[in-house]
């Protein structure tokens, strides 16, 4: 376990990384500690259904362009 100030890790992000390979480096900013380790390859995330849907933001504002215009018709349509 190595405990560094976020200033050191700032300044020596490689070497923590190195460290990290083989324990935990624990780097303390103010009132919060953040621990830096390798995470196993086994569970790294994989695309899953969600991400095949998901939309780009291109799709999105196009989709969102649609539905705001039924919006604005429909209540335009009842101020009359």
């Amino acid at each position: 376990m190595v405990l560094v100030s976020s200033a050191d890790f700032a300044t020596h992000q490689q070497k923590y990384f190195n460290i990290a390979l083989n324990e935990q480096v624990f780097v303390k900013d103010g009132q919060h500690t953040f621990i830096v380790t390798k995470a196993p390859e086994k569970n790294l995330l994989k695309p899953d259904a969600d991400f095949y849907r998901a939309l780009s933001a291109e799709e999105f504002r196009e989709k969102l362009v649609v539905v705001l215009d039924k919006v604005d018709k429909k209540y335009a349509n009842q101020c009359k």
